[in-house]
């Protein structure tokens, strides 16, 4: 299959059932719905919704009935990129080659979007018309999504990466930052998009080590990128997280180990959907897209 197609074609869906979902422009209050409309349609790869959608077609589910989710699992991600480049966070000035949401609306209206995107998502989650699951599944899929996002997934990734700034700290630490911080967001979008896709118990094991595996490739791709990446091809600073002092894989075991972790961990992913046919392929190939990125 053509990689590249099967994501700009997932992208060009969602983009179209974001902007059914999120609310106009013209609505009050209308600087904040602009905010948020500004960040969310600012590019991006969509990566998380395009996972959950691969991972319910993996197990033979129907996209659509995953795809009200796979959006609010991006309003998730979306808010916690506006929040993060705030000048309490990391002080960005652009993303996605863009200037930065609090560049361009002030601080206290990006704090504001971040707060209405996160809501809007769990609104979305649990409205009654958007599922076709049952209420048992919806509330696990709400669970998920809360538990990734807050104090024991990417809050308290994020909380642990501030206070690492600038200090030397252990290899454990180094990894709880990366698969809490990034890896429980991209993971909750697997086991999501397997369960409303009606995975059994041993299809929801594979998919949960998969996401697993691809949430810690990612990031540690991420952390690469920002060592070797150019600015114009990433939309954001490179070199941020050396000046920072952040805890990375490459600051960590240098950049040919960091490489050779990555791989390691798509070769993992990959292996994970062993037991799982045909339908996974996207999975596969999205594995080894992360990876590829930062090679």
């Amino acid at each position: 299959m053509d990689l590249k197609s099967y994501l700009q074609s997932n992208i060009d869906r969602i983009d179209q059932a974001l902007q059914q979902y999120l609310p106009e422009e013209s609505v009050l209050p209308q600087s904040l719905h602009k905010a948020m409309r500004y960040s969310i349609f600012a590019g991006g790869k969509r990566l998380r919704p395009i996972l959950a959608i691969a991972s319910c077609e993996a197990v033979s589910g129907n996209p659509d009935h995953v795809l009200p989710a796979a959006c609010a699992l991006e309003m998730i991600h979306t808010y916690s990129l506006i929040h993060d480049d705030l000048p309490a966070m990391d002080d960005d000035d652009f993303r996605r080659g863009r200037p930065t949401n609090h560049k361009v609306f002030g601080e206290a209206n990006a704090i504001l979007a971040g707060d209405a995107l996160l809501t809007e998502a769990f609104r979305l989650l649990a409205d009654p018309r958007y599922t076709q699951a049952d209420p048992q599944t919806v509330l696990q899929v709400i669970e998920i999504a809360a538990r990734s996002a807050g104090s024991q997934g990417m809050v308290g990734g994020q909380a642990v990466d501030m206070e690492s700034e600038g200090s030397q700290i252990d290899f454990p630490t180094l990894e709880y930052i990366h698969t809490h911080k990034t890896g429980a967001l991209i993971l909750a979008s697997v086991q999501i998009g397997g369960l409303l896709g009606g995975a059994e118990k041993g299809q929801l094991a594979c998919l949960t080590r998969y996401g697993e595996a691809v949430g810690l490739a990612f990031q540690i791709a991420d952390d690469i990128l920002d060592v070797t990446g150019d600015q114009t091809e990433l939309g954001k600073g490179v070199g941020s997280d050396q000046a920072r002092g952040k805890a990375t894989y490459p600051a960590f075991m240098g950049l040919r180990e960091a490489r050779n972790r990555a791989n390691e961990l798509c070769t993992l992913a990959i292996d994970s959907l062993v037991e799982m046919g045909e339908g996974a392929d996207p999975l596969r190939l999205i594995a080894r897209y992360i990876i590829d990125r930062s090679n």
